[in-house]
Order: C-alpha cells, then structure tokens, then sequence
C-alpha cells in the first residue's frame, strides 16, 4: 500500500477563515441592472410595469445595504431612481433619454452592488 501524501496548507489565508467584508448589494444590484437594461426593450408594452416595480424596489433595497456600510452618498442615486421609476405615479418619460436613463441606472446598480461593502462581524 502507497503512503499517503501529506496535504498542502493553502496559501494565503485559511480555506476556513471568515472574509473580512461582504457585499450585500451585490446580489440585488446585479438584479436591478437586469432590469434596468432589459427595460428599454419592454417599453410601451404592458410588462413594463414589471421593470418599473423592479427597479424602484431593488434600488430601495441597495440603498438600504449602501447606508449599512457606510456609504450614503449612493443613497441620493438610488431615490432618485426609486422615485423616477415608481410605477404608482410614473413619469411620462419617453425616447432616447429614457433609454439612456435606464443605461445610466443599470449601470448605478452594478457599481454600487461592486462597491459597497460591510464588514462582518465576527
């Protein structure tokens, strides 16, 4: 019977150690940007209310994980993309600078989910 080899230690730090940050936005950052850039196609059509619905509660939520780890000044971005895309009382936007609004949000959302992170607690 061949000997066993010994196992090499990782290196770095430990396979079982902790992160020291997380990224909480990231997920629904990467959600809301899904929505941002396929709302363009939808526009005018009756799902669109979905993307409206989407974008204005995903970006709720980043800003909520964006004012947990310290970085507010996301916070004013991401109402505004709340408010401009509240599908209660939506604004009669139309066109290429709709478009390129919704462009500009899917890649707010994307940046933001990259960036902010919280420390985890241990």
């Amino acid at each position: 019977m061949p000997a066993s080899r010994p196992q090499r230690q990782p290196r770095g730090r430990a396979r079982d150690a902790k992160p020291q940050f997380q990224r909480n936005a990231l997920a629904p950052g990467i959600l809301g940007a899904v929505a941002a850039f396929v709302g363009p196609a939808l526009l005018g059509q009756g799902i669109h209310v979905v993307v409206l619905f989407a974008m204005a509660i995903l970006a709720l939520i980043v800003a909520v994980f964006a004012g947990r780890a310290g970085q507010w000044w996301w916070i004013p971005f991401l109402a505004a993309i709340a408010v401009a895309w509240n599908p209660l009382y939506p604004f009669p936007m139309e066109g290429p600078w709709w478009i390129g609004a919704h462009v500009a949000a899917g890649f707010l959302f994307l940046t933001v989910g990259a960036l902010a992170k919280e420390r985890v607690e241990e």
